[in-house]
């Protein structure tokens, strides 16, 4: 089975978000289990940097009215035999961010990824490649399923679309319908409430559609950012598929951006870890340490936690974050951390060293999720002992469960109404057993080292659903 995975970001090439982590991470996985793989994405900035490229092909892609010339590389996903073909044009992507600046989309983004879903199919031609599955990612290659059902791609390939968060959908404006160049009737799906929806298009046109949780396929036929109908239009076609964690890189064992490596059987060096974090950020250190590492965006409950942040702090814990994105989130959280600096950091930035750290150091993980399609940092902190305490929603609900005591059952704390009391309590309670009980905290936290939560049973999954998907083909 021969398979092209197109998405606009991978690791650790280029990353904005966990998209990057599972197009790594997944293609690896299926290759493992004898999928033949290929990875197309933007050449960014800073590319040649990170692997060896080598120049495969150079070919017009028609954007609009335009010919724009593609210079395609080949490199190779780290850790693997997997290629990734790099899609370059500097004019589209010699630029300092993958999206944009200042928290927006670049005012030309549908021309860069119509540049990127046409160019990788016409890729596909170029190089003679068999594709039988073209696996798209999101609005960004949304367009991928149109085209190759307009006869603009591989011959006989069928097409999968994933969906990895719902609120970004790819809108503009309708007169900009010239650019994606398809006609009205392949176009139609992808008008919307007056504007051009790539997503939506995607959604309709695709063959199978997946979603990263099971408990999101069901939330967004329900709840579907304006798009639930469609989605249950389509829902015979419609598979969630947990996410999973690359451990060549999540694995406290091996983890080189920490100051000390541990095991589920030795867990002194997460203690040292957990030292080591406290001293470099000035912070005492008396009660459990509650890490964030997230987008500060609405969707991850930032509310929640700035409107009961001093009630939070008085149950004894030291807080640390570490993100970008709403400036009235990150003014938030740098003035609590000026106003308590021996209780709160925060570290207005993107690092990948200081995630790791913070995982390992960390006794509890706060993610209270207004939504979350999947989530990846609760299943990264039940690897590095740390406690999740989460919203019940997405994959946050199929991969948390609450502590029960009785029954010794349960990996951490869950709470369903989405409320700053019933954050509070939650996290109340993980506290309260942090504090009173360390034995049943020593062993909640080693069930959750325990788990496993890799891409193996995902990827085979996802290939089962490829061959279902060439089933159909006629």
């Amino acid at each position: 089975m021969h398979t092209v995975l197109i998405s606009a970001e991978v690791s650790p090439f280029a990353k904005a978000g966990g998209l990057a982590d599972v197009a790594s991470a997944l293609p690896r996985a299926l290759s493992a289990i004898g999928v033949d793989m290929r990875v197309i994405m933007p050449k960014y900035r800073g590319i040649e940097a990170k692997t060896p490229l080598q120049e495969v092909a150079r070919f017009p892609v028609e954007v609009g009215n335009n010919k724009v010339e593609c210079i395609a590389y080949r490199g190779h996903l780290p850790g693997s035999d997997v290629p990734v073909f790099f899609l370059g044009n500097d004019y589209y992507f010699d630029r300092a961010q993958i999206y944009g600046e200042d928290g927006g989309d670049y005012p030309d983004a549908l021309e860069r990824f119509v540049f990127l879903s046409r160019g990788a199919l016409k890729l596909c031609q170029e190089l003679d490649w068999q594709v039988d599955v073209i696996h798209a990612n999101d609005w960004h290659t949304a367009l991928t399923p149109a085209y190759l059902r307009a006869g603009l791609g591989p011959r006989d390939a069928r097409s999968v679309l994933t969906i990895h968060n719902l609120a970004y959908q790819g809108i503009f404006p309708q007169d900009r319908a010239e650019t994606i160049g398809l006609n009205d009737e392949m176009l139609a799906p992808f008008r919307h409430s007056g504007k051009l929806n790539l997503l939506r298009g995607g959604i309709m046109r695709a063959d199978y559609l997946t979603t990263v949780s099971p408990s999101y396929a069901e939330e967004i036929m329900i709840s579907g950012e304006g798009l639930e109908g469609d989605l249950h239009s389509r829902r015979e076609s419609l598979v969630g598929i947990l996410n999973g964690v690359d451990y060549t890189v999540w694995n406290p064992q091996i983890d080189r951006h920490l100051w000390a490596n541990y095991s589920t059987s030795d867990c002194s060096g997460k203690q040292e870890n957990k030292k080591r974090l406290l001293s470099e950020l000035n912070l005492e250190g008396n009660g459990p340490l509650v890490g964030m590492i997230s987008r500060l965006a609405e969707q991850k409950g930032f509310d929640l936690v700035m409107a009961s942040f001093e009630r939070m702090l008085s149950l004894g814990i030291t807080f640390v974050i570490l993100g970008t994105g709403s400036q009235q989130i990150e003014k938030f959280f740098k003035r609590v951390a000026q106003k308590y600096p021996r209780n709160v950091a925060a570290l207005i930035t993107f690092s990948e060293q200081w995630a790791h750290r913070i995982e390992a150091a960390s006794d509890i993980f706060l993610m209270p999720s207004r939504f979350e399609p999947c989530g990846l940092n609760q299943m990264y902190s039940l690897r590095y002992g740390t406690v999740p305490v989460v919203r019940a929603t997405g994959g946050l609900r199929d991969t948390v469960h609450e502590y029960d005591a009785t029954r010794e059952s349960g990996n951490g704390f869950t709470f369903k109404e989405y409320s700053a009391e019933e954050m509070l309590a939650s996290l109340r309670r993980a506290v309260a057993l942090y504090s009173e009980n360390p034995q049943g905290w020593s062993k909640l936290r080693a069930r959750g080292m325990k788990e496993d939560h890799s891409w193996e049973a995902s990827a085979k999954e996802y290939r089962d659903l490829y061959e279902r998907v060439l089933a159909t083909r006629a």
